[in-house]
């Protein structure tokens, strides 16, 4: 295939595509780049599987040190590892834009790859990520219903800008991530991924307003890519419906199906589901006792429930547990169920339940990150986690998978923006969310009980935050249902999955996963409304069971001290090899940090070895006065004097002549080594030497001194 290059200018920023095909093998590839930053995205069909219950669709997103000049690692292991959390998030991101634009009837293996093989420090590869992922999939061969539009909105200075680099990220209010598709001329957004810093819902819409004439744009432009180098796609065999046997167990199910779906309680519902489904099983198995057909059976009933739940929301304004469409579940909450946490509480919105647990630890516990675009400290984890028993069921746990890392970082991004700063609150805060029962929108409820611990630990946050799913049923482009607060069925039957999550004054994280093809502007309105006004109730009710963050800190938390030292004194504090702080470490058993600004913290559970620690810092590095007088230890002794120790290493002299108000032959008549003994600072030179004189008390002889 001839190499051929396309570019498309976007703002001030200009997208390169090539499709060198050095990947050639696979169904599709292609090179997407920004600046110096340059993905490599790849698409592969491999064999049919059939009945996995699920789309066979697997997408990784590689970040590679070289791509940033690095060679990071273990000192022994230089070769990337596990990745990272935000490649982790990014190829979920790509996940969710993707998969909803498979035909229903493809059950092929595929798997979509996006590796960074430059980056400038200033183009983020993720939205490339995207942006060649759709690339890749439009010029295959493998049916999709793509191309996506991609872009970042960010907003600096009162304006919104396209694709903002990092450092304009830094500046900016809010960072939102939108997707789209053109459907019979219209653009639907069919993923959303934001954090914002308290932004009210009209300024997501007019980003949105702001992006599209992008999307739009940008869609056009690999329509034509495609049209120039795409190739023809494959066609599915669909599978035939047998519209016999479907009448006759639609039929056989009666109203017993719909009854059994529609109700309040999650296990009552699933066990008599599941009793229908074996009843229908053995009456088709009875019947056609030569042929089976119980592979046709688990899909029939899975069109059925979702066929059932859509029509129950829109045409009957009825959903499985009986809310109304915009109603919250029950909202229940307690703080400081654990006794020796830091902080804890519980959330509950009706079968789903979380507890977070909060831990505060010194600045010098702040997580390292080494990855390909982020190195540094991070002072603010949150940590979630979901075992099987949560849902009824039983596997093994083996670490958090992407989801869960998912929901964890999500939640940390919504909570974020309301952390004290370092300087206000130097502590390192760890917040772990334990999902004891789902029913649907755990991540959200995650946020609630986080911000709930975080108050019950006596951590200044600016004000809680709590989140809400919004979900959707539609049956066509003008008729549908907004769900509030939507639980399982409603979740994995319904066409969205719209997490919005913020405080009284603005929205901190917004994240949309669609299973149509895309939303309209006017959907995104309502929900964005519709959870406004379902996280003031959130808000209420959390408020009524702690208004505000404690006074003060749990009895078990540890407590820091802060002190600020000249910064030439550090040395000092640290001594020859780390001699000096590992000698107060191992007297006070607190843990001492030292940043270059000469700021000192001191942390201990115990604090009155902070203030020891503290202490004996503070001796270190005090400069001592003309006037002052010490008690202190003779050192040395020479000829003409003697040497007292008076602070840490600060030595001060006592010449001969200023050891008594009489003439003194020896040092050794008047004072001994390891002597303790008054002095007085009575001048200090322009070198810093500290020159002392004995206070007058009694000599070995008895005499004056």
């Amino acid at each position: 295939m001839e190499n051929k290059k396309f570019t498309l200018d976007l703002g001030s920023k200009k997208i390169e595509v090539e499709n060198k095909n050095i990947a050639e093998q696979t169904n599709g590839n292609i090179m997407v780049s920004c600046g110096d930053t340059l993905v490599l995205s790849t698409c592969v069909m491999g064999r049919e599987r059939e009945d996995m219950g699920f789309f066979p669709l697997m997408v990784d997103y590689e970040e590679k040190y070289y791509a940033a000049g690095k060679i990071k690692g273990a000192r022994y292991i230089k070769r990337e590892g596990r990745p990272s959390d935000e490649a982790i998030c990014n190829a979920r991101i790509i996940d969710r834009t993707i998969r909803p634009l498979f035909d229903e009837g493809l059950s092929s293996e595929i798997q979509v790859v996006a590796t960074v093989f430059s980056w400038d420090g200033k183009n983020d590869p993720d939205v490339l990520g995207i942006l060649s992922s759709s690339i890749a999939l439009a010029i295959s061969d493998i049916p999709w219903n793509g191309p996506v539009g991609v872009i970042r909105v960010g907003k600096v200075d009162g304006s919104f800008v396209v694709n903002p680099t990092y450092e304009e990220r830094e500046k900016s209010q809010f960072d939102i991530v939108f997707t789209g598709i053109i459907e019979n001329g219209n653009l639907l957004i069919n993923m959303i991924e934001g954090g914002l810093n308290e932004a009210k819902e009209e300024e997501v819409e007019k980003a949105l307003d702001f992006a599209r004439e992008y999307l739009e744009k940008m869609i056009d432009f690999q329509k034509n890519i495609a049209k120039e180098i795409g190739k023809a796609k494959k066609e599915i065999s669909l599978p035939q419906k047998d519209e016999i046997l479907e009448k006759e167990m639609r039929e056989f199910l009666g109203e017993r199906f719909r009854e059994a779906l529609f109700q309040n309680d999650k296990k009552k519902r699933s066990e008599e589901v599941e009793k229908i489904k074996k009843e229908l099983v053995s009456f088709v198995n009875e019947k056609y006792k030569e042929d089976s057909k119980e592979k046709y059976i688990g899909k029939f009933i899975e069109k059925e429930t979702d066929l059932l739940i859509h029509e129950g929301a829109v045409k009957f304004k009825k959903r499985v547990d009986g809310r109304k469409i915009n109603e919250v579940r029950e909202i229940k909450c307690e703080v400081g169920l654990l006794p020796r946490t830091h902080g804890s509480a519980l959330f509950s919105r009706g079968q789903t339940k979380g507890l977070s647990i909060l831990t505060l630890g010194a600045p010098g516990d702040q997580q390292l990150i080494e990855g390909m675009e982020i190195a540094g400290k991070k002072r603010f984890m949150h940590h979630y986690n979901f075992p099987p028993f949560s849902v009824g069921e039983t596997k093994p746990m083996r670490g958090p998978g992407r989801r869960e890392i998912g929901h964890g970082m999500l939640a940390e991004k919504a909570i974020f923006p309301l952390i004290p700063a370092f300087e206000d609150f130097p502590y390192t805060i760890r917040i772990v969310s334990e999902m004891l029962s789902s029913n649907g929108s755990t991540s959200m409820a995650s946020i609630s009980s986080s911000c709930l611990a975080l108050m019950d630990a006596g951590v200044p946050i600016k004000r809680p935050a709590a989140g809400i799913a919004i979900g959707l049923m539609q049956q066509d482009a003008s008729n549908y249902e907004v769900l509030t607060d939507i639980q399982g069925p409603e979740d994995h039957h319904g066409d969205m999955d719209f997490k919005i999550a913020g405080t009284k004054e603005g929205i901190t994280a917004i994240q949309l996963d669609v299973k149509v093809k895309g939303i309209t502007g006017q959907i995104l309105k309502e929900a964005l409304l519709r959870a406004k006004d379902a996280r003031l109730q959130i808000l209420e009710k959390m408020e009524k069971t702690i208004p505000a963050p404690r006074e003060q800190l749990s009895p078990f938390a540890p407590r820091i001290l802060t002190l600020e030292i000249n910064p030439e004194k550090i040395r000092e504090v640290i001594g020859p090899g780390g001699k000096v702080i590992n000698e107060i470490v191992e007297k006070t058993g607190a843990s001492i940090d030292i940043q270059q600004t000469g700021l000192v913290f001191i942390t201990s559970e115990d604090s009155s070895l902070a203030e020891k620690a503290l202490s004996m810092i503070k001796d270190i590095v005090r400069e001592v006065e003309v006037g002052e007088v010490f008690e202190g230890k003779v050192e040395r002794i020479l000829d003409f004097g003697a040497f007292v120790n008076l602070l840490p290493n600060q030595d001060g002299l006592i010449h001969i002549s200023k050891l008594a108000s009489r003439r003194v032959d020896k040092v050794e008549d008047v004072v001994s080594v390891g002597d303790t003994v008054s002095v007085k600072v009575i001048s200090i030179d322009n070198q810093g030497r500290i020159n002392l004189a004995l206070i007058e008390n009694k000599d070995k002889k008895g005499k004056e001194k």
